[in-house]
């Protein structure tokens, strides 16, 4: 069964660092926890309309976070660094921020 691209996807991720990577045409964006990067590859490419060159993803620990003497935990999630093709346009979300 094929997934819907904007489960894999679920949002960009915004940081001075991931602004500085877009001049070398690279996104960040946080994906499902059990897409791998085919899925990634295919989910940008259908959602943006761009060509993708290479996907790094990475697993991120949940920090663990007090209230009071209460502790808790933030839940984990997954990282994608999408590189596009030289050719390939840009994607216009991130291009007012």
């Amino acid at each position: 069964m094929k997934k819907n691209p904007h489960d894999i996807v679920i949002k960009p991720i915004i940081t001075e660092k991931s602004m500085e990577d877009m001049t070398e045409k690279k996104y960040t964006f946080k994906v499902d926890k059990r897409a791998n990067k085919v899925e990634i590859k295919n989910a940008v490419e259908e959602i943006f309309d761009v060509k993708v060159e290479k996907v790094n993803t990475m697993n991120i620990r949940g920090k663990k976070k007090r209230m009071g003497r209460f502790e808790g935990k933030r839940p984990d999630w997954k990282k994608a660094i999408v590189k596009l093709t030289e050719d390939s346009k840009e994607i216009e979300f991130f291009e007012g921020v």
